[in-house]
C-alpha cells in the first residue's frame, strides 16, 4: 500500500512540473493550437520568452522551450499569417522576466 502511494505521489509530482514544450508544425491541421506573432507587445494575449534549455521551461507562464521532435512536446503549435486566424495573439519578449499572459482568459488553451 505505502509503495502505490508513493509511486502515486512520485506521478502526480512529475506532472505538474513539467515544463511547457512547444512543437511548431508546419500544417495547421496538426497544431493544437493556432499562434499569430504580432508586432507590439500591447496587442499580445501572451508574451513569450524562449528559453535555452528545457529545464528553465515554465509550466503555463509564457517561457517556452522549443523542441526538435512532435513526440517530445507538450502543445504543438501552429504559425499564421492573419490575426483573425489565430487562437492566440503572442509577442516574443527579450528578457525572461517579461514573460506571461496579459488575457488571462486565455490560459486553458495552452493547458
Amino acid at each position: 500500500m505505502k509503495k502505490i502511494l508513493f509511486l502515486t505521489i512520485v506521478m502526480l509530482s512529475y506532472l505538474t512540473t513539467q515544463a511547457q514544450k512547444i512543437y511548431s508544425v508546419k500544417y495547421e491541421n496538426q497544431a493544437d493550437v493556432k499562434v499569430y506573432v504580432v508586432k507590439y507587445e500591447n496587442q499580445c494575449d501572451l508574451k513569450v520568452y524562449k528559453v535555452k534549455y528545457e529545464n528553465q521551461a515554465g509550466k503555463n507562464d509564457g517561457k517556452w522551450y522549443f523542441v526538435n521532435y512532435e513526440n517530445q512536446a507538450d502543445k504543438k503549435i501552429y504559425f499564421v499569417d492573419y490575426e483573425n486566424q489565430a487562437d492566440i495573439k503572442i509577442f516574443f519578449v527579450d528578457y525572461e522576466n517579461q514573460a506571461g499572459w496579459r488575457n488571462k482568459n486565455l490560459m486553458p488553451k495552452m493547458f
